[in-house]
């Protein structure tokens, strides 16, 4: 297949799929979008009218990394916060559609669901507009996270925590999580989005795209001694096993703790572009579920790969499946 791993490495590591379980914590939403045709300006203002053909409403934000999971047919668990409101209760009812356990669903008073509504016209998005809320989840919503991740601990190989920047993620959780995975063979896999990575301090492995790892090194990559520099300086400073920087047609770069020579470059696998919505979902769900199915980094970063290349040559918060993934093999 390529030299960071062989065909058979592949489907013995996707076999073990269905036996493997990964936590998701992070911010969960919903996705809803409008599809529809543009034919004319409105006679009101120097925007396109929409004519709407359909609609659909899709679990999204830290849900499609879960969605990612389960369609790779891996045991997934999900742990977040929803508001009391009809958009959180349909999200809740899609979960249980797919048989996934809500316990680790908290629902705060007060707090909207987090919804992005996109309007699509001709396979491009128009606007996007969101219903949320950024404010801190409480003390009590953070406990009751803790205490789903701790009755997990026996059942899952890694924690994937997806970081949207919506007050769910913050120090005090992830240091609850830290200690509650500590002492175990457990990944806890880190999805940035804040540009202090401080608070991720001692991940197994983040994976920022590249402007995210530029901010958080004050460094931007012109070529390869500086992409080997962020590399480095992030690894130091940070205490991550491994960083793997995703760089959109430029493939991703993969960084291990301790590994003298550079880094490890993996070519990008699409054959086209269509939407890059959710692709980082995708790398890092399937990177989790494979390290949770025994892969190392290397063979798990390659199943990533691919796994993205199949999802951005779709239109949407799409997802890959485990025969989609088989197939390019």
């Amino acid at each position: 297949m390529n030299k960071h791993i062989t065909k058979k490495k592949a489907l013995e590591i996707i076999s073990n799929f269905p036996s493997s379980g990964v936590l998701v914590v992070g911010d969960v939403m919903v996705d809803h979008f409008i599809w529809g045709k543009v034919s004319r300006i409105s006679p009101e203002a120097p925007v396109p009218v929409v004519d709407v053909q359909k609609d659909s409403v899709m679990l999204g934000g830290s849900t499609n990394v879960l969605n990612t999971i389960y369609a790779m047919g891996g045991r997934v668990f999900i742990a977040g916060v929803i508001g009391a409101d009809e958009i959180g209760r349909g999200l809740i009812g899609q979960l249980k559609a797919r048989d996934i356990d809500t316990a680790g669903i908290v629902v705060e008073q007060g707090r909207p669901t987090t919804l992005k509504t996109r309007i699509v016209a001709h396979g491009q998005q128009v606007v996007r507009f969101d219903s949320e809320s950024r404010t801190p989840i409480s003390k009590t919503s953070i406990a009751k996270i803790l205490n789903y991740v701790e009755s997990l601990r026996d059942k899952i190989g890694a924690i994937v925590i997806s970081d949207y920047s919506k007050g769910v993620i913050s120090g005090a959780l992830l240091d609850g999580i830290k200690k509650i995975a500590a002492d175990t063979k457990i990944y806890l896999c880190i999805d940035p989005k804040q540009s202090d990575f401080s608070i991720y301090a001692g991940a197994h492995v983040i994976t920022p795209n590249h402007h995210e790892a530029q901010r958080a090194a004050g460094l931007e990559i012109a070529n390869g001694d500086d992409l080997r520099k962020l590399g480095e300086t992030l690894l130091a400073k940070y205490d991550f096993q491994a960083l793997l920087v995703t760089r959109g047609e430029e493939g991703m770069s993969l960084f291990e703790r301790g590994r003298k020579v550079g880094h490890t470059h993996f070519s990008a696998q699409a054959k086209e572009v269509y939407d890059v919505t959710g692709a980082g979902d995708t790398v890092i769900g399937v990177l989790a579920l494979a390290l949770a199915a025994k892969a190392n980094l290397k063979e798990a970063t390659s199943l990533a790969n691919h796994a993205a290349g199949i999802v951005v040559g779709k239109v949407g918060t799409s997802t890959v499946s485990r025969e989609e993934l088989i197939s390019v093999l």
